[in-house]
């Protein structure tokens, strides 16, 4: 167990918190003038929300949402941008240990409402199980699958805080984790389909993350570097079937996905039709 504890802490360490944004990485949806990735120098899979489109015809607002991974890499120059932009909110996902370890000093004068509860998050339960050694592709996306239901249950509150906060019509708002992938994956899934943006978009958005995070160094830092490499890539990997997870149980919901935002968020139609209002185009 200690052992397993053990990868526990620097998967979390390594996959979670050192990848940057690939700048080569292919970008979709991205018009006009507009960049689905932010041209950030020190951004982490920080990326626009913006230009889905909806399924009656409008389109999420350009420069207004945001996901990203940890921001603890943002460079002064970075910070004058996304000044520019108005974040008015951000929504850290992050654990305790994993703000602590990766800090953002938001200069005063331009510094966001910055939103965050205390807990730790169990990495342990996204681990497959036996020797680390061992470890297979399957057992790591079988793992990973399983553990996505747990992060829309244990996220709850934290989802719900960011509806609020978009619903006060405090935005541009940013949300995050340390990777922008899985925690933050779950967010932006949902905020796309209150936003009535189509499922297949959704998920094209949750898999732009295996486009723009670097984790080909990842594989190679301490101890990480003992696992098998099949192993190490699903770890690090958007994978289609772990976002499937968590549909599964929105769409298991009475009345599917509209039942799950109004019962577990707290969104009835009156404030989807708010945030629709808001948000698309």
């Amino acid at each position: 167990m200690r052992c397993k504890a053990g990868f526990a802490v620097v998967i979390a360490a390594l996959a979670l918190s050192s990848a940057p944004v690939r700048a080569d990485a292919p970008v979709v949806a991205a018009t006009g003038d507009h960049s689905r990735v932010l041209p950030l120098q020190g951004g982490r899979n920080f990326r626009d929300l913006g230009g889905y489109r909806s399924a009656d015809g409008r389109s999420v607002k350009w420069r207004v949402l945001f996901r990203s991974g940890s921001m603890t890499g943002l460079t002064a120059n970075d910070y004058a941008y996304l000044e520019k932009l108005g974040i008015r909110v951000v929504c850290d996902l992050r654990d305790n240990r994993e703000r602590i370890a990766e800090p953002v000093q938001w200069p005063a004068a331009a510094a966001p409402q910055v939103l965050s509860s205390d807990y730790l998050l169990d990495q342990r339960a996204m681990l497959p199980a036996g020797p680390p050694v061992q470890w297979t592709a399957e057992a790591a996306r079988a793992s990973l699958a399983a553990q996505y239901p747990r992060l829309l249950a244990q996220f709850n509150g934290q989802y719900r805080r960011m509806f609020a906060e978009l619903l006060a019509g405090h935005a541009p708002l940013a949300f995050n984790c340390s990777a922008g992938k899985d925690r933050t994956g779950i967010a932006a899934a949902l905020l796309l389909t209150a936003l009535g943006v189509p499922r297949a978009t959704v998920i094209e958005d949750y898999l732009l993350t295996n486009q723009t995070l670097d984790t080909g160094s990842l594989a190679k830092s301490g101890a990480i570097s003992q696992l098998p490499a099949p192993a190490i890539k699903a770890m690090l990997a958007a994978d289609p079937s772990y976002i499937a997870a968590a549909f599964a149980v929105i769409d298991a919901h009475v009345d599917g996905a509209d039942g799950y935002l109004r019962d577990e968020l707290g969104l009835g139609a009156a404030d989807i039709a708010h945030l629709r209002g808001l948000y698309l185009e």
